[in-house]
C-alpha cells in the first residue's frame, strides 16, 4: 500500500473502482478489415474512470481517495506517482504482486472521438475484503462506486454505507441484484449507458433520467455530450446545455464531469448548479488533448 498525501483519514469524496494505464494512439481512421492504420506514437499515461474522477475532483480543490488495487509492476508504480502528483490521497491503492496493472487500448480519431478497449487484470479487481479495510474509519461526505465491478465489493459498499451521498456511475454489472439500485442516491450515466440499461435505443436524456429514476436512485443524471445533461430529483428536473466548444478528444471528458459534480455535491451544492458547473469541467476537456495526467512517450 502506498503512502498517503493526505494527513487523516478524512476526505470530500472518496472514489471505488479501476485504475489502468491508458495506451492512447492518434489515427487518421480506424483499421478496416485486413488493413492497417498508421497512427501517432504510442503514450501512456494513469487512466481508469475512477482515478480520473478522482484527480478532476482534486484539481477542483478537493481531499479526494482512490480505493483501487494495480500491479506492482512499472505501470503501476507510475499510476501511484501520478496520483500523488495531482493531490489524490492514495493510502488506499493497493499494490498487487506479481498482478499486471490494467491496460485501456484507446484510439483517438481526427473528429476527436475515442474508441477504447478494456484489458482488464483479474488479479487487481476489488474484493469484499478490500471495501472493508478501505471504508472502515474512512470520514467522508461522498463515495462514488464503478457499479461494474463484481457484484460482491458493490453489494458490500452499498450495503454499509460509510457516507451521506452515494452515487453509482456506470451499467451495473450483470450479476448485481437490481434492488442495489434503491440504495444509490445519484446515479450518473451516459446516454448510451442509460439505453443499456433500460434496454433500449438512446433517446431523450430528460426521458432517460425520469425512467431510471423509477429503478430506484432518488436522483439521475444522463449526460449526452455535446448536449450537456438531463436530471431528475425529488424535487424537480430539467437540462443543463452545454458551452460550444472545439472537439480535440473527448477522453476522460465524462470522468472530469462526475469528479467535479461528486466534490460539489459533497459540499452541498444545490444539483442543478453542481451539474452546470460539471458540464462546463466536462467540455473543457473534451478541448484539451490526452487525459489530465502526465504521458510517456512508448518508443
Amino acid at each position: 500500500m502506498t503512502d498517503s498525501s493526505v494527513p487523516g483519514d478524512s476526505v470530500d469524496v472518496a472514489f471505488v473502482g479501476r485504475a489502468n494505464i491508458d495506451l492512447t494512439i492518434h489515427v487518421p481512421h480506424r483499421a478496416r478489415p485486413g488493413r492497417t492504420a498508421i497512427g501517432s506514437p504510442l503514450t501512456a499515461s494513469a487512466g481508469g474512470k475512477s482515478l480520473n474522477q478522482a484527480i478532476a475532483a482534486a484539481r477542483h480543490g478537493g481531499r479526494a481517495t482512490l480505493i483501487a488495487n494495480v500491479g506492482a509492476d512499472t505501470w503501476g508504480h507510475q499510476i501511484t506517482t501520478a496520483l500523488t502528483g495531482a493531490g489524490v490521497d492514495t493510502r488506499h491503492v493497493q499494490l498487487v504482486p506479481d498482478a499486471t496493472t490494467a491496460a485501456a487500448i484507446i484510439e483517438v480519431t481526427p473528429d476527436g472521438e475515442s474508441y477504447i478497449t478494456l484489458a482488464l487484470s483479474p488479479a487487481t479487481e476489488l474484493t469484499t475484503d478490500d471495501i472493508h479495510r478501505a471504508t472502515a474509519g474512512l470520514g467522508t461526505e461522498a463515495v462514488i462506486v464503478q457499479l461494474d465491478l463484481p457484484p460482491e465489493p458493490v453489494t458490500t459498499l452499498l450495503n454499509h454505507r460509510r457516507a451521506p451521498i452515494i452515487i453509482g456511475n456506470l451499467v451495473p454489472h450483470p450479476d448485481l441484484n437490481p434492488t442495489m439500485l434503491t440504495e444509490v442516491d445519484v446515479l450518473v450515466v451516459n446516454q448510451h449507458e442509460a439505453a443499456a440499461i433500460l434496454r433500449t435505443t438512446a433517446g431523450n436524456p430528460l426521458d432517460a433520467a425520469v425512467a431510471l429514476q423509477r429503478l430506484g436512485p432518488r436522483t439521475v443524471v444522463v449526460t449526452a455530450g455535446p448536449s450537456g445533461a438531463a436530471y431528475t430529483h425529488p424535487h424537480g428536473s430539467g437540462t443543463v446545455p452545454a458551452p460550444a466548444v472545439p472537439v480535440v478528444d473527448t477522453t476522460g471528458a465524462g470522468d472530469a464531469f462526475l469528479g467535479c459534480l461528486a466534490l460539489d455535491l459533497a459540499r452541498h451544492t444545490p444539483v442543478s448548479d453542481a451539474i452546470t458547473t460539471a458540464v462546463h469541467a466536462g467540455s473543457h476537456t473534451v478541448g484539451h488533448s490526452g487525459a489530465h495526467t502526465p504521458t510517456r512517450r512508448i518508443p
